[in-house]
């Protein structure tokens, strides 16, 4: 298992592509994020990119790490505790701190490129 620490000012989803260079490991599974963010970019289930100004708690947040990307879907709420939710984008900055923990995969898993749904879709090969 992979723990990390993110700092302040850094962005989330750079930060977990860095994680995964820098360990050297083919792939895994994010098991929980825990932090907070001053703004965030998602898209959402209609494939609208929407941004919002923070600040933000990560209440939750999983996905699936490989060698040629990532998949994370996040849930942030507000200071009312509003919650909201969806992809990960880059423009994720980071607040205070985000406390990564990623479980390494005994298979290797990668990402294909999948003409039905027009994304780079998971891939398992055992």
């Amino acid at each position: 298992m992979i723990i990390w620490r993110l700092k302040p000012g850094e962005d989330l989803k750079k930060g977990i592509n860095n994680i995964v260079k820098l360990n050297k490991f083919n792939s895994g599974i994010i098991i929980c994020i825990v932090g907070s963010l001053n703004s965030a970019t998602l898209r959402m289930a209609d494939e609208k990119i929407k941004v919002f100004k923070g600040p933000f708690e990560i209440v939750s947040a999983q996905g699936t790490v490989t060698q040629n990307g990532i998949h994370v879907h996040i849930a942030i709420s507000d200071n009312e505790g509003h919650l909201t939710g969806g992809h990960l984008l880059k423009g994720c900055t980071i607040n205070t701190t985000a406390e990564i923990c990623i479980l390494e995969t005994e298979f290797p898993l990668k990402r294909v490129f999948d003409p039905e749904t027009g994304y780079k879709e998971l891939m398992i090969n055992e």
